[in-house]
């Protein structure tokens, strides 16, 4: 078990790594990354979000998720439309909308293997704790 604060930060970061590349293993067969995908499911949840919203809800800066967004438009994944003024919006095409519905079950497997050895109890006080430390509040 941790016993001071760097353990807990390393495992966390442990944890964060390991989903990252299980998850990069098992999507790499539909040709998506975790990076694609979260991009797919924030578009999902944020239609006609701007490039500067999709950069900072996925991590990246405008730059790169520019860049990444050209690669999923030309995939067909996404699309950019016209919004108010000089604003680009992006909205998810059915090919990217089918994809992140499968990839999207494929992630789920990952995170149930990944907190198996919790049990439903455990699992819930972890997810409280994490809500608490990334809360706004906090």
């Amino acid at each position: 078990m941790p016993r001071d604060v760097r353990e807990i930060g390393l495992s966390v970061k442990r944890l964060q790594h390991r989903h990252h590349r299980t998850a990069n293993e098992r999507l790499a067969p539909l040709g998506i990354s975790l990076v694609q995908w979260d991009a797919l499911r924030h578009l999902h949840e944020n239609p006609e979000a701007s490039l500067h919203d999709l950069a900072q809800l996925t991590f990246q800066t405008d730059q790169s998720f520019g860049t990444l967004a050209t690669r999923m438009i030309d995939r067909e994944l996404i699309e950019r439309r016209p919004g108010p003024g000089r604003a680009i919006r992006h909205r998810l095409t059915a090919k990217g909308e089918a994809l992140r519905v499968e990839a999207g079950e494929i992630l789920e497997g990952v995170l149930i293997e990944s907190f198996a050895p919790l049990d439903a109890e455990e699992l819930q006080t972890l997810g409280d704790l994490l809500a608490r430390l990334v809360s706004d509040r906090h």
